[in-house]
């Protein structure tokens, strides 16, 4: 059936584009803090190791609904490894940084993911789709505060 819910069909696309970035972001951040979480030491061992259970449970919740949020739009979410890296603007770390430099890719890291999420709701705002805006600012909330609260471990 085809889908008519006010929003142009180029549009729909342009948006979903948008949030597929921001999903392969999120998914990339996911993982890095869920391998911090696993491989932190140090002094912060406990202070992070609960600090970064909390975050990658908040990024594995948000996946769901920015995924869902594209299917509204009707088009696929991406899904696989492959499409995250193409996507992704966040690196993979494939080492074991210490505790301060898990945290300061972390910062980026959510940074980088309310770069994204500013740039979708652009999109969103454009097109007038006010689920989509809300979507990416409440994702945009998130990264700020959580880039915040890290930032002011390194201080």
């Amino acid at each position: 059936m085809k889908i008519d819910i006010g929003i142009a069909a180029k549009d729909r696309k342009h948006i979903a584009q948008g949030l597929s970035h921001l999903l392969a972001d999120t998914y990339t951040l996911y993982l890095k803090t869920h391998n911090f979480h696993w491989n932190v030491t140090g002094t912060m061992f406990n202070t992070l190791h609960t600090m970064f259970m909390a975050q990658y449970n908040e990024l594995w919740l948000s996946l769901d609904e920015i995924a869902e949020r594209i299917r509204a739009l009707d088009h696929f979410a991406p899904g696989s490894g492959a499409q995250y890296a193409k996507l992704s603007s966040i690196p993979e770390e494939t080492g074991v940084p210490d505790w301060k430099g898990m945290v300061t890719q972390l910062v980026q890291g959510h940074e980088t993911c309310a770069r994204t999420a500013r740039e979708a709701f652009k999109r969103a705002e454009k097109a007038g789709d006010q689920p989509s805006a809300d979507l990416a600012t409440t994702r945009m909330q998130a990264h700020e505060k959580t880039a915040w609260m890290l930032r002011a471990l390194l201080q």
